[in-house]
C-alpha cells in the first residue's frame, strides 16, 4: 500500500509539473525511475494515463479521472495522518495561506505574527499576491478575499470593509478647486490604478443612485504605491482602496474627496473550504486574528 501511495504521489507531481523531467527534479528522483513508476502503474491499471510528446505530457480522459482520484485519496491519507499526530486536538502544524499584497503586508501580517508567537507549535506559509488563487487546487487553508463573493462551498467570515475612495494632496486642491460632486473630476488630473478601475470612466454611488463620470487619466500604473505616491507629489486625483491610503490621509499627505458619491463599500472575509474536522491550527488563527484584523482595517 505504501508503494502504491508512493507512486500516486509520483504521478500527481508529474502532472502538476508538466513533465517527466520538471517532475523528477521536483522529486528529486532520476527521471528514468520516474518513468518506470508512471509506467509500471500504466501497465498495473491496464490504461494510457499520460500522452508523451515533445511539447509535454498531456493527460488523457482516464488520466483526468485517475489523477482527481489521486488528489482526494492522498488527501484522505494526509488527514489522517494529521489527525493521528494530534492535529485535530491542538494547534501544531502547517498553516498555509493567502492574502491580497498591499493589505497582507498591512493588515494580516501584524496578525501572523502575534499568532506565531502565541502558539510556538504552529508555522504560517502566507503567499502574498493578488493573483486569483484556488484554494483547493493549491492546497491552501485559508484566504483573505476583499470584495463581493461568488456563491461558492466554501466558509466565509466576514472582518470588515473597505471602501473606495478618492483623494488628493493639500498642495494640489491649493491649485485646482476640490471638486463638490464627481462631474467635477472631468476637469481635473487623473491618476487611475488600472487594476482597481477603468482610467477613462470611474463608477460613484450605487443602485438606483450609481453614475458614470468620465476622468482624464494624466497617469496610468499598475500598483496603488505608485498611485498614491503621485498623488501625495501632487499630480492630481486618485481612488484607491481605503486601507491603501490610509496611513497618507492620517499624515495629512492626502485629503479624501466626495465621500458623500463613494460606492458601496468591499467586505473582507476569511475563506476556508469546509470539513467535517477542522484543523485546530486553522480553528485558533481564525479565533485569534479575526478580531485583529477587524481592529485594524481603516
Amino acid at each position: 500500500m505504501t508503494d502504491r501511495l508512493e507512486t500516486m504521489s509520483i504521478f500527481v507531481r508529474v502532472v502538476d509539473e508538466g513533465s517527466l523531467t520538471s517532475g523528477a527534479r521536483a522529486l528529486r528522483m532520476p527521471i528514468a525511475t520516474v518513468s518506470r513508476r508512471i509506467g509500471e502503474l500504466e501497465g498495473k491499471l491496464g490504461a494510457e494515463l499520460l500522452l508523451r510528446s515533445p511539447r509535454g505530457l498531456t493527460l488523457t480522459d482516464t488520466g483526468r479521472t485517475y489523477v482527481a482520484a489521486c488528489r482526494r485519496i492522498l488527501e484522505d491519507v494526509s488527514e489522517a495522518e494529521r489527525n493521528a499526530s494530534g492535529e485535530f486536538t491542538a494547534p501544531r502544524g502547517t498553516l498555509t495561506m493567502t492574502a491580497p499584497i498591499v493589505f497582507g503586508r498591512l493588515h494580516v501580517l501584524p496578525a501572523v505574527s502575534a499568532f506565531l508567537r502565541a502558539f510556538p507549535d504552529v508555522d504560517v506559509s502566507l503567499e502574498l499576491t493578488d493573483r486569483p488563487v484556488n484554494l483547493r487546487e493549491e492546497h491552501l487553508d485559508l484566504a483573505v478575499r476583499i470584495g463581493p463573493l461568488a456563491d461558492s462551498t466554501f466558509i466565509a467570515r466576514k472582518v470588515g470593509e473597505v471602501r473606495w475612495i478618492v483623494c488628493a494632496s493639500p498642495s494640489y486642491l491649493e491649485k485646482r478647486k476640490a471638486p463638490k460632486v464627481p462631474g467635477d473630476l472631468a476637469d481635473l488630473d487623473g491618476i487611475t490604478f488600472q487594476s482597481l478601475m477603468s482610467p477613462q470612466n470611474w463608477r460613484f454611488g450605487s443602485g438606483r443612485q450609481e453614475i458614470t463620470v468620465p476622468v482624464r487619466s494624466r497617469l496610468i500604473v499598475n500598483t496603488a504605491e505608485a498611485a498614491i505616491d503621485a498623488a501625495i507629489d501632487g499630480l492630481g486625483f486618485t481612488r484607491v482602496l481605503s486601507y491603501q491610503a490610509a496611513a497618507a490621509i492620517r499624515t495629512g499627505r492626502l485629503a479624501p474627496l466626495l465621500q458623500g458619491f463613494e460606492p458601496e463599500p468591499w467586505p473582507v472575509h476569511l475563506l476556508y473550504e469546509p470539513r467535517a474536522l477542522i484543523p485546530q491550527k486553522l480553528r485558533a488563527f481564525l479565533d485569534f486574528s479575526a478580531p485583529r484584523i477587524a481592529g485594524g482595517i481603516a
